[in-house]
Formats: structure tokens, sequence, C-alpha cells
């Protein structure tokens, strides 16, 4: 795990061989800036206070043998008020969405934050549906099935987290940049292919056109 000390050094590395941007979206008081520190810095509080504003951290991972550095960034507040501007989607690779399983109307509002993420990010971007605060399961009013039948629904890869008990939350973030970084790979496969083909189409022309006319 890194550590806040780790967490700064990574924002200033330049020793890595993809950056992805990845965003933490859902209703207010979901658990996004929590789920953040924990991950960036193994660090955990209830006590966080919204503020308006976006705010990011930084950190490096090792996957599939290539360093990732990983923006990460969290609207801190900002889904309260409706602000989040195209501009915050730009350029992102990838998504946290998150719910409370104790809040049913965060649940209902994964179906927006849906539409958003296609309206206004990248075709390819990747979607992970995250059910936070596993640990409240006394509370909980969102079902393990429905989530899972959302997601599915969707076409985005579930997990159920809980920031507080550091679950699974490590684990959703391997996963999506791990996809990430598989249609990373098939783009550039597809690219290769293609100049391949390019280039034998030009071959093609090329022996065709130096061929001798017929003289028949």
């Amino acid at each position: 795990m890194s550590s806040p000390s780790t967490s700064k050094n990574d924002a200033t590395d330049q020793n890595f061989d993809y950056m992805f941007k990845l965003l933490i979206i859902g209703n207010s008081a979901v658990g996004k800036t929590s789920f953040l520190f924990r991950y960036a810095d193994d660090s955990y509080t209830s006590a966080f206070v919204s503020t308006v504003g976006i705010d990011f951290k930084v950190k490096t991972v090792q996957r599939n043998n290539k360093r990732v550095k990983l923006q990460i960034w969290d609207t801190a507040g900002q889904e309260r008020y409706r602000t989040i501007t195209t501009a915050y989607y730009r350029g992102a690779m990838g998504f946290i969405l998150m719910y409370d399983i104790t809040n049913e109307d965060s649940f209902n509002a994964v179906q927006d934050w849906a539409t958003q993420i296609k309206t206004y990010s990248w075709d390819s971007a990747k979607v992970m549906l995250v059910a936070n605060k596993a640990d409240m399961e006394n509370e909980r009013v969102v079902s393990t099935e429905r989530g899972e039948e959302l997601a599915r629904q969707l076409g985005f890869d579930f997990f159920e987290t809980s920031a507080k008990e550091n679950l699974n939350v490590a684990q959703s973030f391997d996963r999506l940049v791990d996809v990430i970084c598989d249609k990373m790979a098939e783009s550039v496969e597809e690219s290769a292919q293609a100049a391949s083909s390019n280039t034998q189409n030009l071959h093609d022309v090329g022996q065709a056109e130096s061929k001798p006319p017929c003289s028949c």
C-alpha cells in the first residue's frame, strides 16, 4: 500500500508507460472521497466535509509489466449542485461509478450517471459499478443481486466495497486499470493490422502498375 509521502512522490514521477485519468462519480455522500483516500494513501476518516471543487490524487501502479500513472479525480461535492462540467469528463479513460448500499436514491441515480458518461466521455471509456459502504450491512437497502443485475444491464463490472474496512478498494481500481490496458492493447493491434493492410494494398497496386500491358 502507498503512504501519503509515496502519493506525493507519484505526482512528480515521470517514469511510467501509461497515464490514465480516472473519475469517481456518483451522488453526494456515497463515500467517494473516503474511497479515493483509502486507495491513494491507505487512510480512512469518516469526518470528511464536502467542499465545492474538484480534487485529484496521483498513484503509480504496476500492472501487466507496465508502470501506470493514475490521475484520480473526485468531484468533491460538486455533484450536489449539479455543476459538473463536460470538461471534467474530457480525457477520462475510466470511471468508478459509485452508489451507497444504504441509500436507495444513490442507486436509482446510477442510470443518470451512466448516461452522462456515455454523453460526455470517450466512447471506449471503461466503468466499474461500485456499491460502497458494504460494512453497513445492517442498514442495507440495495441488495447485492440488484447491483449485479444493474451492472449486467449497463455492461459494467461490479464490486461491493468498503472504504472503512478496505474491502475491494484496490481490487476495483486494479480491474479498471486492467480493462483499460487491454483496450489500449487491442487498439494498438488493430492500428498495426490496419497499417499492415494498407502497406500490402500499396504493394499490390505497385505490382499491378508495373506489369506490362497485355499484347493480345
